[in-house]
């Protein structure tokens, strides 16, 4: 058996669970669905093959669907408007602001968090989502130069108006959640969280889990390396995509992080399933290791992987497979980004 084989063709014949994002928030299926690479990042998209992905997920219970304003710089929310009528009422859509991107450079990544561009940005959301209201909508990234008090202080503006539901931050540490928490209630954190990205468990996570905010981890699979569907980036991808320019997997660091896959393997071959559902399965259960709920959004655009994520809430690691991937994170080589400066990991 492959890296990327598993019997998917009985996974859609049961829903996933649900959980409630917060402590009044929505409630959500137990896996919510990552829509990015549905637009930028990871190449080529078949467009038909995608919204029957989005379809796919509803089926199967998911109904958190994750997009933000930076994605195609808003043609990925564009993208989604046409799901979002037909299923609005069955369906959490969450975006972010933030991230502020530039038609003249490509490369430009800024991050405001001021209140004139908060307004604007939420504006600019729900015209391209086709809807009058956001359902979760997060803090993208955090400029520490802007007070939180009037960062969140605009965004519950946006909920006392009715334009926004619900309120989320995301790469955020632990001191940071319980100051914004503080102005308003926060539902759900989302930052990345995985057997190969664990420094959110210093602070962030016990911050949520005493304050009652969920926990929504994005890049659950590595950005597909935990899968072990490419070895390298600048040899097994295509052009253009933007793991190629992330450290861990190029070079010598991906030999390295390759090799950390055994014990995944391991675990995998005791369950008859795939790497990429042990590495969902461990996220899954880090709501029980660390008392809180936990909905990890892991990217596809195919229905195959929908079918195989989701079914991977079902599985259930023993002690013994536990402590087999326990100390993978420690040995990763290479930073999750290039430049780290506006993560929760350069602030801690």
């Amino acid at each position: 058996m492959s890296d990327n084989t598993s019997n998917t063709s009985n996974a859609s014949a049961e829903k996933i669970d649900t959980v409630r994002l917060g402590t009044d928030g929505p409630l959500v299926g137990v896996q919510g669905l990552g829509c990015m690479g549905m637009s930028e990042f990871y190449g080529e998209t078949d467009v038909d093959a995608a919204r029957a992905t989005l379809e796919a997920a509803l089926e199967a219970g998911v109904t958190l669907f994750d997009t933000a304003d930076a994605y195609g710089s808003g043609a990925n929310e564009e993208f989604l408007a046409p799901f979002v009528k037909a299923h609005r009422d069955g369906i959490t859509v969450a975006t972010k602001f933030a991230i502020e991107r530039r038609a003249d450079d490509a490369t430009y990544r800024g991050v405001r968090n001021d209140r004139a561009y908060i307004r604007q940005a939420v504006e600019g959301s729900l015209r391209r989502l086709g809807t009058d209201v956001i359902d979760l909508y997060y803090m993208h990234r955090r400029d520490p130069g802007v007070p939180f008090a009037e960062s969140v202080g605009a965004m519950a503006e946006l909920v006392a108006e009715g334009k926004v539901r619900y309120l989320g931050l995301s790469e955020v540490t632990g001191a940071e959640l319980r100051e914004a928490h503080a102005v308003h209630p926060i539902a759900a954190l989302q930052s990345e969280w995985s057997l190969f990205s664990r420094d959110v468990e210093r602070s962030a996570v016990p911050a949520a889990a005493e304050l009652g905010v969920a926990f929504v981890p994005y890049s659950p699979l590595g950005r597909g390396f935990l899968t072990g569907s490419f070895l390298d980036a600048t040899t097994d991808l295509a052009g253009g995509d933007y793991r190629q320019h992330q450290p861990r997997f190029t070079g010598e660091n991906a030999k390295r992080n390759a090799d950390l896959l055994d014990p995944v393997r391991k675990a995998a071959k005791a369950h008859g399933s795939t790497l990429g559902q042990i590495a969902l399965a461990w996220v899954q259960q880090r709501a029980q290791v660390h008392q809180l709920t936990v909905v990890p959004i892991p990217g596809t655009r195919k229905v195959s992987r929908v079918l195989e994520n989701t079914a991977a809430t079902r599985i259930t690691l023993d002690p013994i497979e536990l402590e087999w991937l326990e100390p993978i994170a420690e040995h990763v080589a290479g930073d999750r980004y290039p430049d780290m400066s506006s993560t929760s990991a350069a602030r801690e």
